[in-house]
């Protein structure tokens, strides 16, 4: 049976989550290897999500270092299951989002598939998201076609949620094309100002949020954003919401306490994707949960209390490990381009048209 392998670095820039699927008639995960971050990289990488001096040759440099972190990763992950290159039909590489414009028609994602294969032997399939920003499309989320084909067989409206960097959903409703979109901000300004204030990467289980209490004027204002207001197709990223977009807001109101700050930032998390599912599948009976933000038992009991008729779970309820669902997504997108599948989804993005999404980098 074909196996792929799908390599995942979200917003969060904690690492890359590499996993091994068997592709058949249905999608199962075979093994999964983490790599994590070096915070030098991790820095660089930052950096280059907004403007500053020699870009070009910058990323040139940063995503040599990432395909590298990669390539180890893969050669690690085959050695644990005494694999050679040559079982695996393809590696599906996402890269590096760096710039998210789809209004201007770019997206970009470093990640240097031709040096990946060359340092694998094992195709590559990448650019996930330009031809559907070419079509007209917003070029994200990409993971609804996925979340279709593996939560799709189940009867009642559902939707699978995750949450990484941004949080997206999807929503799969009986008899309908599947729909999905960006709800905003998931762990990304949570980290943020936790490191600023405590020097942690992330807010762990949400304790420190769960300490804190809901600032209604800071609240308020946050969720003034454009961005809230408009409907589907729609995505987003670091250019919009990020650490300074945070304090330009918190500059003109009066001081609040680190801790509420962060509850404040975890009630925006969830009220943003509790308001866009009431108001895309108002009876939704299952929310599915995956991503990091699955892990946080904070923002796991408020989405629940927000849905009191919507039964709110991980993914792992399911079978499905809440942590791998993104990379083996990107796994299953480099199978649908080698058998010309379209996998984007006009409902989702906008785009003028179902497209392959992909380019190949043969071995």
């Amino acid at each position: 049976m074909p196996l792929y392998i799908g390599v995942m670095s979200g917003t969060s820039l904690d690492g890359l989550d590499i996993a091994l699927i068997e592709q058949d008639s249905a999608i199962n995960l075979i093994a999964t290897h983490y790599t994590p971050m070096p915070d030098t990289l991790r820095a660089e990488l930052l950096s280059l999500c907004a403007s500053g001096p020699d870009e070009i040759a910058r990323s040139a440099i940063a995503q040599q270092h990432w395909v590298r972190l990669a390539a180890q990763g893969i050669h690690t992950l085959l050695a644990q299951q005494n694999l050679k290159p040559q079982a695996i039909r393809a590696i599906g590489s996402h890269g590096q989002t760096i710039r998210h414009e789809p209004s201007l028609g770019f997206t970009v994602q470093i990640g240097n598939p031709a040096l990946l294969t060359e340092l694998t032997g094992i195709t590559v399939v990448s650019d996930f998201r330009s031809r559907d920003v070419a079509a007209g499309g917003q070029g994200a989320p990409l993971v609804p076609a996925f979340h279709e084909a593996l939560f799709g067989e189940r009867t009642g409206n559902r939707a699978v949620l995750n949450v990484g960097g941004f949080s997206n959903l999807s929503l799969i409703e009986t008899g309908k094309p599947v729909a999905g979109f960006d709800c905003g901000p998931g762990n990304v300004l949570l980290d943020a100002w936790i490191h600023l204030q405590r020097g942690e990467n992330f807010d762990r289980d949400g304790q420190w949020a769960g300490s804190g209490k809901v600032e209604p004027h800071l609240l308020n204002t946050l969720l003034g954003d454009p961005f809230f207001l408009t409907k589907g197709p729609k995505s987003t990223g670091r250019e919009v919401f990020n650490l300074q977009w945070l304090q330009q807001h918190l500059g003109q109101l009066p001081a609040f306490q680190p801790q509420d700050i962060q509850a404040t930032l975890l009630e925006l998390t969830a009220r943003t994707i509790v308001e866009s599912l009431q108001m895309a599948q108002p009876h939704t009976e299952t929310l599915l949960v995956c991503g990091g933000g699955a892990h946080n038992t904070t923002l796991m009991n408020r989405l629940a209390a927000l849905l009191p008729s919507t039964q709110v779970s991980s993914t792992a309820k399911y079978g499905v490990d809440p942590d791998w669902v993104e990379a083996m997504a990107f796994a299953w997108l480099a199978h649908c381009c080698l058998e010309g599948i379209a996998t984007n989804r006009p409902s989702v993005t906008g785009a003028r048209g179902l497209r392959i999404l992909g380019a190949i980098y043969p071995a």
